[in-house]
């Protein structure tokens, strides 16, 4: 015993000794096992074990002096402290947005992403985002009403989509309009590729200077982002021509035009990473150091007096995926695609049922309706229905011809039967009467450009499909359009055999607990593990379990 404690503290950087109580350390497989669950305890790293193995210790006594060589004193090599989900995020960020967890529901357009998930999630501590995007004016307005009377007069943060709409700027600008009108304190902006004057009109509103003369914020915009060039632009300063014209315009007041001038356009923004939806699928590990380095680099440059927080999204379908974004330095996490397949979600039983079944591998690329012409995808489920592929088909058919006229009549009959199981004529007739009441605009042009009739009628079918995923639309199975990324599967991997396995018990605030719970078990088993404990394999596997906030 005492030539290998006389090892330990010539090897070792021993601080001490600990002196057991009424438990003895843990220096075998099991024993270390169960000590790293235990993550809510302050724990110490002993040496002394048989082999020279290093063991866990709670509670007992701790000495600056050596007593090693008394009965049940051993070498302490650390003391770490408790380890909990709420701590593993950006304390600025909880204070900012009054949360307990560094936890946020992302947008799921359509209103997958309900109001029931939002409320829930924000009962639990967490921060929610009604999808808000795709939706009418009138089914927004009834979600804003529901959550803030559910949730302002307790207290609790939320926030809606705003999606970039380069073919309807309009409707971009009337949303803003009813944000600011109806009091949205937070919105997520989803897909933009630069700055528009809408985005920045909400970022700026209400801008002051507080009694510390602090600037304060009213509204606070999520930058949605997984390109450097498009982070560089919310992490900076709006743009001196855009303020000076919104000020013209008498969107904003010259103050907060100039406040404007000292911040940046986001405090907080989303690396998206291999996501659902719209994404890059570039992978978390080589896009979020990058822009955390543009973060350092412009908060140096601009002289910004508050943080600016960097949040991680995008395949995140497991703890071990949520532990390794924080160890990235993530301030907060995004979840997307597994919460589709939450009890709240909007997504209709059949459709969840399908992404239960989804392995990591059953997700591909396809046209998106809202930048069809742009040739812009998204990353959908593909196993069980033939969408991705027919969505394909219609983008090589709009690339190859300049109208429907122009489509030779076999194909054109191949298309009625196989994708659209109706006329084209009537159709178009679907998607004028559509048009007329959301952006008669778009009529305008199609009259004038054959091509535009055509991408129009092909986005019915793109639009559609998501729809009939939501509404479980039996005799339109096979075209559902449901986004989501690989997370999905490896979700499933990682809930086989559990209660989440089941659809119907995949409550969104249960996945979320699960989430943190176990990326906090996880950080706690690397942690030691730098300390030289040898943690077993399975000490990195949380098994998912009932859990109450």
């Amino acid at each position: 015993m005492e030539q290998q404690c006389a090892a330990y503290r010539n090897a070792d950087a021993v601080i001490g000794s600990w002196q057991s109580g009424s438990e003895s350390p843990h220096f075998d497989i099991e024993g270390i096992k169960s000590a790293v669950s235990r993550i809510r305890e302050p724990i110490h790293i002993v040496g002394g074990g048989p082999n020279g193995l290093r063991g866990l210790a709670f509670g007992g006594s701790i000495y600056h002096n050596s007593h090693v060589g008394q009965q049940g004193s051993y070498p302490l090599i650390a003391s770490l402290p408790a380890v909990y989900p709420e701590w593993l995020g950006d304390r600025s960020f909880l204070e900012t947005h009054g949360l307990r967890f560094p936890y946020v529901i992302g947008e799921m357009a359509n209103g997958i992403a309900t109001t029931a998930m939002v409320i829930a999630v924000a009962k639990a501590g967490m921060l929610g985002f009604f999808g808000s995007a795709g939706l009418s004016t009138e089914r927004v307005v009834q979600a804003i009403d529901e959550l803030r009377g559910e949730l302002e007069p307790l207290g609790l943060p939320w926030g809606v989509n705003l999606i970039h709409s380069p073919s309807e700027t309009d409707r971009e600008e009337t949303n803003v309009d009813l944000y600011l009108n109806s009091g949205v304190p937070r919105m997520s902006a989803s897909a933009f590729m630069s700055l528009t004057p809408s985005i920045v009109r909400y970022a700026c509103s209400g801008l002051r200077l507080n009694e510390q003369g602090r600037i304060v914020r009213r509204n606070h915009v999520f930058a949605k982002i997984s390109r450097p060039e498009i982070a560089k632009l919310f992490m900076s300063p709006a743009p001196e021509d855009m303020l000076l014209n919104l000020v013209r315009s008498g969107k904003l007041t010259a103050e907060e035009a100039k406040l404007a001038s000292r911040i940046p356009v986001s405090e907080d923004i989303t690396v998206e990473s291999d996501s659902g939806g719209h994404t890059d699928n570039r992978p978390l590990g080589s896009l979020f150091p990058s822009i955390v380095a543009l973060r350092d680099e412009l908060v140096a440059l601009y002289g910004y007096d508050q943080p600016i927080r960097v949040g991680a999204a995008g395949g995140i379908g497991t703890p071990a995926a949520a532990a390794s974004a924080f160890a990235l330095g993530a301030a907060y996490i995004v979840t997307g695609s597994i919460n589709q397949a939450s009890l709240e979600s909007g997504l209709s039983d059949a459709g969840k049922q399908m992404l239960a079944k989804a392995d990591l591998a059953d997700v591909n690329m396809a046209p998106s309706a809202d930048m069809f012409e742009m040739g812009v995808k998204v990353q959908v489920l593909k196993r069980g229905n033939m969408f991705s592929v027919r969505a394909h088909r219609l983008f090589e058919v709009y690339r190859q011809f300049d109208s429907l006229e122009s489509i030779p009549m076999d194909q054109q009959a191949k298309l009625e039967k196989e994708i659209f199981q109706d006329s084209l004529e009537h159709i178009w007739d679907e998607t004028e009467r559509f048009f007329q009441s959301r952006d008669p605009q778009q009529l305008v042009r199609a009259k004038k450009d054959a091509k535009h009739r055509m991408a129009l009628v092909f986005r019915w079918y793109l639009g559609n499909a998501s729809r009939w995923a939501i509404q479980g639309t039996v005799e339109r199975r096979l075209d559902y359009q449901i986004w989501c990324g690989p997370a999905i599967g490896a979700f499933n991997v990682w809930t086989a055999g559990s209660f989440l396995e089941h659809p119907a018990n995949r409550g969104v605030v249960q996945i979320a607990l699960n989430m943190m719970e176990g990326a906090a078990a996880i950080t706690r088993a690397h942690q030691l593990r730098t300390y030289g404990v040898a943690v077993v394999p399975e000490a990195f596997n949380f098994y998912p379990r009932l859990m109450s906030v």
